[in-house]
């Protein structure tokens, strides 16, 4: 709260309307339309706001938006479910209109270099204070010291997600919208992060100096498009990581015997129609050279693999030749009815992963891609569970979209009876740096959790 949102507006105070969201509401046109007028202030507008945000001097930046400032700043308040004290003394074409210009937030403590930054740029005359932050999360409006408007802003927030919403009532299951349109109300911390060990602590240190790199083979099909994250993050984690198709596997190129690891990567195999991890797994169980190759890699147990999105799908349907999957769910179409691209929150749950060792209990977000990542069990034991959805309170949840494909208790990766063989929906391999993550705790540095995943792998094989 002890932050200002400092408005640039490169109007410098022209208000013009014409083809104005306001307008179109009152079925005008208008009769001048914003322009940029000052290219050379504009090109120096740019490089002072990326310079102040590489000195970390301004907290949030938003362009001004289709419906004005006061649009501007509502999205940022709903996007930070925070309130705002906004201040005017203007007409209503200065919170309305769509000239160019921006909102940045700057804490009290930043604001004097802000300024003077922004001085030095020739935009100190088009640049005011429009709001500061508040605890109550209400958006007030004051004009000359009176206050002419206050309301929820999680009222708000619901009313302007409500067109959304209808739309997504007939477009998607209904149900996992509604869910999605009453979260909007909820007042939570946002994406949560607890772990249970230390981020910042390599685990292969020993492994580094003595450069010795098991081979894992990185396996993928046509349409697969995760082979490159995967590749360096088990690169990272010290093995070397060898690109594997399937084609070399069947006609006999390659064999699994000289690999410690095999990893079935994400993707869109076969053009992503519908079932095909299914056809991925057929590939093999029905070609003897590919099916011996795979069994006997499997029953090795000096072997261990991961199967992630297509391919936790194609493993899953390998049950047949993976010791200890029987209880196994299949992955069918999210209950949402569309393909699901979210940044989610897990909990590991105890199991004998040998990727998740020492990681029991804590709760990291993840990113998901996928359109048919519902786990289903066929009996009524839910046996090995490794990670869970979560919601923004750390706990279980079936609800969309914290639940994004609607697993059953939450389901979001399983591992088989000894640990060796883990498949998961979740993309650990796009989050492995911290720069990877579209939100992550500021105490990150180069790792993120996910990192001691593939090291787990590593200290395994020793």
């Amino acid at each position: 709260s002890d932050s200002e949102l400092l408005l640039i507006d490169l109007g410098f105070g022209q208000n013009r309307m014409g083809g104005s969201c306001l307008a179109q509401v009152y079925n005008q046109i208008g009769n001048i339309a914003p322009n940029l007028d000052d290219s050379s202030l504009f090109k120096k507008f740019f490089t002072v706001i990326n310079q102040l945000n590489k000195a970390n001097l301004i907290s949030a930046y938003h362009d001004r938006s289709d419906g004005g400032v006061i649009t501007t700043i509502l999205e940022m308040a709903f996007a930070s479910h925070c309130g705002l004290d906004i201040e005017t003394n203007t007409s209503i074409e200065a919170l309305f209109n769509e000239e160019l210009g921006c909102v940045i937030q700057v804490s009290n403590s930043n604001k004097s270099k802000v300024i003077e930054a922004l001085t030095e740029a020739g935009l100190a005359d088009c640049t005011s204070t429009i709001a500061t932050v508040n605890n109550s999360d209400t958006i007030n409006i004051t004009s000359n010291g009176k206050q002419i408007y206050s309301q929820s802003r999680a009222e708000l927030h619901t009313l302007w997600s409500s067109t959304s919403y209808e739309i997504a009532k007939l477009r998607d299951n209904p149900d996992c919208a509604q869910q999605e349109f009453d979260n909007i109300s909820q007042t939570t911390d946002g994406i949560k992060t607890d772990l249970s060990f230390d981020i910042d602590h390599s685990i292969i240190t020993p492994y580094i100096k003595t450069n010795v790199k098991p081979k894992i083979a990185i396996l993928r099909e046509q349409g697969v498009n995760g082979q490159v994250e995967m590749g360096a993050a088990f690169d990272k984690a010290q093995f070397e990581a060898v690109d594997v198709h399937m084609s070399d596997i069947l006609s006999g190129r390659i064999s699994l015997e000289e690999f410690k690891g095999l990893v079935a990567c994400g993707g869109f195999s076969y053009g992503d129609v519908l079932g095909a991890g299914r056809g991925w797994a057929s590939s093999i169980l029905y070609n003897a050279r590919a099916k011996d190759e795979f069994e006997t890699f499997f029953n090795r147990e000096d072997s261990f693999a991961l199967g992630v999105c297509n391919g936790c799908q194609m493993m899953s349907n390998l049950r047949d030749i993976v010791p200890g999957s029987e209880n196994w769910p299949s992955f069918s179409r999210n209950v949402s009815e569309q393909f699901e691209a979210r940044f989610s929150s897990v909990k590991i749950g105890k199991s004998h992963s040998i990727f998740l060792n020492d990681m029991q209990d804590s709760i990291m977000p993840i990113a998901i891609a996928h359109g048919e990542g519902k786990a289903s069990f066929s009996g009524n034991s839910i046996n090995n569970i490794a990670l869970q959805y979560v919601d923004h309170q750390g706990d279980i949840t079936q609800d969309y979209p914290h639940n994004p494909n609607g697993s059953e208790q939450g389901v979001a990766g399983v591992t088989n009876d000894s640990g060796r063989v883990t498949i998961m929906m979740p993309h650990p391999e796009r989050v492995f740096r911290a720069v990877q993550n579209s939100h992550h705790s500021k105490d990150w540095n180069e790792r993120s959790p996910w990192m001691r995943m593939f090291e787990n792998a590593r200290a395994w094989v020793d």
